[in-house]
């Protein structure tokens, strides 16, 4: 038996249903992963119970798993130590001797944003602290920043190569059903899908557009004509007081250079590893006695893409994490009291994702595991079912996009809505392409437009609901009141997300990339021309 039919739906649509209702999304697919292998146990509860447990390990008994696992814990400490220096703050210095208006300032913001791309939260808290004297001078509204905040925290971090973020994706899809049938590892498959991610690329695209041109419109409009013409940053009287202050630590000591060189130093590392490991690995296999055999008999291109991510992304993590905290100390940022302090610190912070993320691996493995091998077996059900009932496949992009979306404005996480999506979409959009006759590149295409779709989906959600974490600690590091942060945001969010749609529609039924962006932009210009005339807030 390949599967269980439609029992298999149970798990994530009580996943999907629990995490509406709770806004919990640990306990959200914890009880999915239960009500699987409960399923599958006949209903014992003893055994499913056991099970769960034996599969949580079963987990982290991977090796790629565990490396991921870990690396997220690292790379949580490196932002907590980075967090404690100051350096922060010193960059922010430097920024206000040479950002003169408003315009400067704003696409400055944008800018760090995308420079410190390895954490959302520790984007929208440290580039907050950092700007938020700097646009209050040139009168730019704290609704403003703190737009631009969450404008460049989960969608940068989806796109930028080294993140947590993007492990995970990396991870779900290469566990996914059917992804070993387009012959590409997942680290190339996630770069080569970067332009399929609309949502994302439109959001960053839209700060610099309306930081340029200051064709701002709805609630953001008024916000801003306010700090513009009366110096008033925010609108108390209609939307409450803003947050206090976040924690802002000075440190004399500190430079530029110290918020750069960590940052720097992984992106090194990463370059240098991601080959490095491919031929380590030819040599450890004996398929070549030495390294530097290994290194002329292996391009270089073929090395970057026959690398191991995890591991390579492990070494990188490592190798940054020892590097900075020599440097911390020599420069005398850190004690080495404080240095293990914030390296606590930044990996218990971790935490909450890390836990997500092994949730997410069970009940992954709970849905596409047949039931021979303890498992419901859904995603060839669903495979069968969608590509029987000849489902178009240029439209599944657009549907699970529409989807995504949902989930995550509802339940305000976006790991939690990739995790769940991700291993259903997969198999359907394999096995309808295949049905289709599409195979290589097309195959590949469609496969990549539609993971997209469900990735532009989440950070839609993780960028606009109220929940979110990341739009609340966008709101403190602007010093907004919340409310209006939302209310002046979501008018931009949904306007992208519209123009994302129809480019997902009409990439979808191209196949294409190229077109998906075209009609975008198309969409996203004529909105840019008419509504700040339409809705002017």
């Amino acid at each position: 038996m390949e599967h269980l039919g439609a029992w298999g739906l149970i798990p994530p649509l009580l996943t999907i249903a629990l995490a509406f209702i709770t806004k919990d999304v640990i306990i959200s697919l914890f009880l999915g992963i239960v009500s699987g292998l409960l399923i599958v146990a006949g209903g014992n509860p003893a055994l499913a119970l056991i099970n769960t447990t034996d599969m949580l390990a079963a987990a982290l008994n991977d090796g790629w798993n565990i490396r991921i696992f870990l690396f997220c814990a690292l790379l949580g400490g490196l932002v907590g130590m980075l967090s404690r220096t100051g350096s922060s703050s010193a960059l922010g210095v430097w920024a206000a001797r040479h950002l003169k208006t408003g315009r400067s300032s704003q696409l400055a913001a944008w800018f760090f944003g995308l420079l410190i791309f390895i954490d959302d939260y520790f984007n929208s808290l440290t580039v907050g602290t950092m700007m938020r004297p700097i646009t209050d001078a040139h009168r730019v509204s704290r609704a403003k920043l703190a737009y631009i905040l969450d404008s460049t925290a989960a969608p940068v971090c989806i796109i930028a190569p080294i993140s947590s973020w993007v492990v995970t994706v990396m991870s779900v899809v290469k566990g996914s059903d059917r992804f070993e049938s387009l012959g590409i590892s997942e680290f190339e498959f996630f770069i080569r899908s970067i332009p399929y991610n609309l949502y994302a690329l439109l959001t960053l695209v839209m700060v610099v557009v309306i930081a340029v041109t200051k064709r701002d419109f709805g609630p953001m409009a008024a916000s801003e004509r306010m700090a513009r013409e009366e110096g008033v940053l925010w609108n108390g009287d209609r939307y409450g007081a803003a947050p206090g202050d976040v924690e802002h630590i000075e440190n004399p000591r500190a430079r530029s250079i110290d918020m750069l060189f960590p940052i720097i130093t992984l992106i090194v590392c990463a370059v240098v590893f991601f080959p490095l490991t491919t031929w380590l690995a030819a040599v450890d296999g004996q398929k070549y006695l030495t390294l530097g055999a290994a290194v002329s008999a292996i391009p270089l291109g073929v090395a970057f893409n026959d690398t191991d991510a995890s591991v390579a992304l492990f070494y990188a993590a490592v190798f940054t994490l020892v590097i900075t905290y020599v440097y911390y100390l020599a420069r005398r940022l850190l004690t080495i009291k404080s240095a293990s302090e914030s390296l606590r610190d930044g990996i218990a912070s971790m935490v909450p994702a890390l836990i997500v993320l092994t949730m997410a691996w069970t009940i992954g493995g709970v849905i596409k595991s047949s039931p021979a091998d303890g498992g419901l077996g859904l995603a060839k059900y669903l495979s069968e079912v969608v590509v029987g009932g000849g489902f178009p496949v240029w439209l599944l992009p657009a549907v699970v996009f529409i989807l995504s979306a949902i989930i995550s404005f509802s339940t305000g996480t976006s790991w939690g809505t990739f995790t769940i999506m991700i291993p259903i979409v997969m198999p359907i959009i394999v096995a309808l392409a295949e049905t289709k006759g599409l195979a290589g590149g097309a195959l590949i295409n469609a496969c990549m437009i539609s993971v997209s779709a469900v990735l532009s989906g989440a950070i839609f959600g993780d960028h606009s609901s109220p929940i979110s974490d990341t739009t609340i600690l966008s709101s403190t590091g602007a010093g907004c009141p919340h409310l209006e942060h939302v209310s002046t945001q979501l008018p931009y969010a949904l306007f992208v997300a519209g123009a994302s749609l129809v480019g997902f529609a009409v990439g979808g039924v191209l196949l294409s990339d190229i077109a998906g962006i075209i009609s975008a932009l198309c969409v996203f210009a004529l909105g840019l021309v008419f509504l700040p005339r339409l809705y002017k807030g």
